[in-house]
């Protein structure tokens, strides 16, 4: 079990900031509190008394440990980012375009108002996408706001 020790102070700073504020993600909180509580400069408490603390596994603790010495601390505390998104866009420039031009326009006889579901109808029989949801229509719309 290694025992971690921050190097700066600027760090427990930081950590401390986290934890008071409850600055941040649920998980960036835990974090903070789980270095703060391992820092051998601190505390130096032990994995399973710091999981018990916290209110997670022991094996949390020892990946957060383990993380501060391999990726740093920045890393340990805020995450590894994600190198690109989870899934890839729907939609590129041009297509955006051509679903809020449309959004702007007039609705299909019949209609009153552009519905996200209706547009989402229209892009796909208008063959701009092969198939598409009316949330990813949304979302397209909302940036423009």
């Amino acid at each position: 079990e290694e025992v971690y020790r921050s190097s700066f102070g600027w760090e427990r700073a930081t950590l401390s900031e986290v934890v008071k504020k409850l600055k941040g993600s649920s998980q960036k909180v835990r974090r903070a509190q789980i270095l703060l509580k391992a820092d051998a400069d601190g505390p130096g408490w032990t994995d399973a008394k710091i999981a018990e603390a916290v209110g997670c596994r022991t094996k949390t603790v020892e990946n957060i440990r383990e993380r501060v010495v391999t990726s740093g601390f920045e890393v340990a505390l805020y995450g590894q980012p994600r190198a690109e998104p989870p899934r890839a866009k729907l939609l590129d420039g041009q297509q955006e375009a051509q679903v809020i031009a449309m959004r702007l326009g007039p609705p299909p006889n019949g209609f009153a108002n552009w519905s996200l579901r209706l547009l989402a109808e229209q892009v796909v029989a208008l063959e701009i996408v092969d198939a598409i949801s009316h949330e990813t229509i949304r979302q397209a719309i909302k940036k423009t706001r």
